[in-house]
C-alpha cells in the first residue's frame, strides 16, 4: 500500500481534525499515514502521495504553521515532480480572500512540479459546518486511485 503524507495548515484545529478523519479512512484501507503539522521540506518528499488540508489565516494567508515550510518550497525551489497531491481548501465564503491560504500553498507546490491527482475541493464552512463530511465524501470519490 502506499505510504501518504498529510501537510495540515491549521489555526484552529478544524484542518488537523479534517487530516486526522481522511487519515483513518486511508489507515482503514492499509495505507500508511502521516499528519504533518510542522513539516519539514524534506518529509513533503518522503511519501508517493500528499493531501494538502490547508484554511486560511487573517489577509488570505496560510496558517503560522505551515508557513516556514511554504517559504522552504518558493525559496529552495526543490523538485517534486514525482509527488502525486491532493488539495482540500476549507475557508468562509464571507471572506474575499476564501481559501486563498490553501491556494499559496497549492501554487507553491504546483510551481516544484509536484502532480495533481484529483480536482480541489474547496469547502465553505458557511455551508458545511462541520467540513469532514464533504471531506470524506471527497476522498471516498478518489481513494481508489492510490495504489
Amino acid at each position: 500500500m502506499a505510504k501518504v503524507n498529510f501537510l495540515v495548515g491549521s489555526t484552529l484545529g478544524n484542518s488537523e481534525y479534517v487530516a486526522d478523519e481522511m487519515a483513518a479512512q486511508l489507515e482503514a484501507l492499509g495505507h500508511q499515514t502521516y499528519v504533518l503539522l510542522a513539516p519539514q521540506l524534506n518529509e513533503l518528499q518522503e511519501s508517493d502521495y500528499l493531501v494538502l488540508v490547508c484554511s486560511t489565516h487573517g489577509a488570505g494567508d496560510p496558517p503560522d504553521n505551515i508557513v516556514p515550510v511554504l517559504q522552504a518550497i518558493e525559496s529552495e525551489k526543490p523538485n517534486f515532480s514525482s509527488l502525486k497531491i491532493a488539495v482540500c481548501a476549507i475557508g468562509d465564503s464571507s471572506y474575499d480572500t476564501f481559501c486563498l491560504g490553501a491556494k499559496k500553498v497549492e501554487n507553491a507546490l504546483l510551481t516544484a512540479g509536484a502532480n495533481q491527482i484529483v480536482d480541489k475541493i474547496e469547502i465553505d464552512v458557511q455551508q458545511d459546518p462541520v467540513p469532514e463530511e464533504p471531506a470524506l465524501a471527497w476522498l471516498t470519490d478518489w481513494q481508489d486511485r492510490i495504489n
